[in-house]
């Protein structure tokens, strides 16, 4: 429940921190009616945060005049008219506001957070079908979901503008989903959000630590991979269980720092001394399945989703079940009803001579993981992929995909994925200039992918990644709507006079 907080509690508590730079001129008795760094939202008697390198003193002048009690800021603005609550690290400041102004809600509920380079979002999704088909049985709400697709509170779900959320509103969003009644949720925990604070003080009942790759290292993101690893292992010293896949690469250090946890749940498709582990597994047209042995039962698996590297995905969704309790037919259900949107996605042509699966792959190693993975699920067939890099951002992703791709596939195109500021045929020529192979240069993304599907030889598998569910392109003019990774490949089919027939 969430309690009434003052501004006597909040200077304590940053002081406490040792956040505090000065004393200030608040009535410390004062209750806070609202914590923002929304200008636009600040009501009577809120306390507005001056945050971000966009920052304008304009902002600050626009909380004066709507009521703002005081401001959080490493800087004092003399023209100010209200006292100023002056902190070392105002990201720091946020986090701890945030949840002391929200009253802790994750301590009202069993929280998850799920991170790792690749497969956060299908985790996230697989979890959460298998505490859906849990709390059905109990009459209880489904469980919240802040993921990279959408957040769910309980009563409401919105579309995602970050992996992570800022403090202030992964803190609203758990609020809601406590009072409206969950007891559960599921997080998708960015690097980014690790390292700047955004579930500061967030305590989780488990944490899932999928995998590492090389990502989000440059301008704006990681300075390197050190700090980008550690960033994630973050998540350990927040969690009363980790779960840690024994498979991937530095899995030996992240099982080393998995020991800032109570409890360790480990996981593999490799290694039958893991807590979780799966064996016999198969490939149908329906999906996968796996037999999956854990410290309480064991089970068949059916997974309706192509992919093998998902067995892993599963795997760590078992592994937070077993952290949490879950019993054996919440988790056997929840995998057989899963499904996510943009990943994995298959399209067929009527007579199923060409497959083409869309799917959210945009860094070297959930590409590599992509390609892999329908070789083996499609032997013998020409493979072809369509992709590209976003503008502005993970410059260090170009190269080592376009290697990828050049080193793994028969026929690649490359295209817009949110260019931004960008020119699509530059990010399009550094991708291409890691591939050993010539790559086809198509600007428009919709026309690439016709492209790929109409000149392919049968049988054939086409790969569409990097967008997945996603409706939006980033261009120089903003955020655009342009149709969709589904609705172009649905398109091209038709235009081939082949049917496209979907399967989950």
């Amino acid at each position: 429940m969430k309690k009434t907080l003052t501004l006597g509690d909040a200077v304590q508590a940053l002081r406490r921190a040792g956040l505090l730079m000065n004393t200030p001129a608040v009535s410390l008795g004062k209750a806070i009616a609202l914590v923002t760094d929304n200008s636009k939202a600040v009501v009577p008697d809120t306390v507005f945060i001056c945050k971000g390198a966009a920052f304008r003193a304009e902002y600050l002048s626009e909380a004066e005049r709507l009521g703002a009690c005081c401001y959080v800021s490493e800087a004092v603005y003399p023209q100010a008219l209200i006292p100023c609550m002056r902190v070392s690290d105002v990201r720091a400041a946020m986090g701890l506001l945030a949840v002391l102004y929200y009253g802790h809600p994750a301590r009202e509920m069993a929280v998850v957070g799920i991170t790792g380079t690749k497969g956060k979002t299908t985790a996230a999704y697989f979890l959460r079908e298998m505490l859906a088909a849990f709390e059905a049985v109990q009459g209880k709400p489904a469980p919240a979901l802040l993921s990279s697709i959408v957040t769910f509170d309980g009563a409401k779900e919105q579309a995602s503008k970050l992996t992570t959320p800022e403090p202030l509103e992964v803190q609203r969003i758990l609020r809601s989903a406590a009072d409206n009644g969950c007891r559960y949720a599921v997080m998708e925990v960015s690097s980014q959000a690790l390292k700047y604070g955004r579930v500061a003080h967030t305590e989780f009942a488990a944490g899932i630590y999928l995998n590492i790759g090389e990502d989000h290292v440059g301008p704006g993101e990681h300075p390197d991979f050190e700090d980008y690893f550690q960033s994630k292992l973050r998540l350990f010293g927040q969690s009363a269980v980790a779960c840690v896949n024994l498979d991937g690469q530095m899995s030996e250090r992240a099982l080393l720092a998995a020991q800032t946890s109570p409890r360790i749940v480990s996981y593999s498709m490799r290694l039958p001394v893991a807590d979780v582990y799966a064996e016999n597994i198969e490939k149908n047209k329906a999906g996968l399945r796996f037999q999956v042995t854990t410290p309480r039962f064991k089970s068949q698996i059916d997974l309706p989703m192509a992919g093998l590297f998902n067995v892993s995905n599963a795997l760590a969704a078992i592994a937070a079940a077993e952290a949490l309790g879950l019993n054996k037919n919440s988790v056997v259900m929840g995998l057989a009803a899963a499904s996510v949107p943009g990943r994995m996605e298959s399209y067929y042509s009527a007579d199923e001579q060409i497959a083409v699966l869309v799917d959210y792959a945009h860094n070297p190693m959930s590409l590599q993981a992509l390609i892999e993975s329908a070789r083996l699920e499609f032997p013998g067939r020409e493979l072809t992929v369509v992709f590209g890099c976003t503008g502005s951002k993970g410059l260090s992703r170009r190269k080592p995909m376009g290697e990828v791709a050049g080193r793994l596939a028969d026929r690649i195109f490359l295209t817009e994925d949110d260019p931004a500021a960008e020119e699509v045929a530059d990010i399009c020529a550094e991708i291409a200039a890691g591939s050993a192979k010539p790559c086809a240069i198509v600007l428009d993304r919709g026309d690439a992918i016709e492209q790929a599907i109409l000149g392919c030889q049968t049988p054939a598998v086409v790969l569409v990644a990097g967008k997945g569910a996603e409706t939006i392109q980033k261009r120089k003019s903003g955020s655009e709507i342009f149709p969709g990774d589904r609705a172009l490949v649905a398109h091209a089919l038709a235009l081939a006079e082949v049917p496209a027939v979907s399967t989950p």
